[in-house]
């Protein structure tokens, strides 16, 4: 095959450079297999509909806080299930938990999200600017 030929790109502004082998040298840097380890535990955390609108709709509330009661209606789902996954989003470190009386406050933790997506090597190549 001619080496000079260009073929089109999957990704309509990326050129695509000639066959010049397989390797494109050594690869440094990346994560840590701990670091990535670490990522995917808050990852799988957003991974679900129902936690990304908890996620949501507690860090637009007024008070930038929530009572558990306050939440199973929004999502339609019963307290035990929502319980659930709020403890998930606060094991990967998104919310915060108070216990006020007998009822559980969620709060988000700020920058959480932040420092997530900055523990990605390159992300800022995978974001528009």
């Amino acid at each position: 095959m001619d080496s000079s030929r260009r073929t089109p790109s999957a990704h309509p502004g990326l050129a695509v450079l000639p066959d010049a082998g397989c390797s494109a040298g050594p690869l440094t840097g990346g994560m840590t297999a701990q670091a990535a380890t670490e990522l995917a535990h808050v990852l799988k955390a957003l991974a679900d509909p129902a936690r990304l609108r908890l996620l949501s709709l507690i860090a637009d509330s007024p008070t930038a806080a929530a009572c558990v009661c306050d939440l199973t209606e929004p999502l339609g789902l019963s307290q035990p299930t929502v319980s659930h996954h709020l403890k998930v989003l606060v094991d990967a470190g998104l919310l915060d938990r108070e216990k006020r009386g007998v009822w559980a406050w969620y709060s988000a933790v700020p920058g959480a999200l932040d420092a997530a997506v900055s523990g990605l090597p390159g992300a800022d190549r995978l974001v528009r600017s």
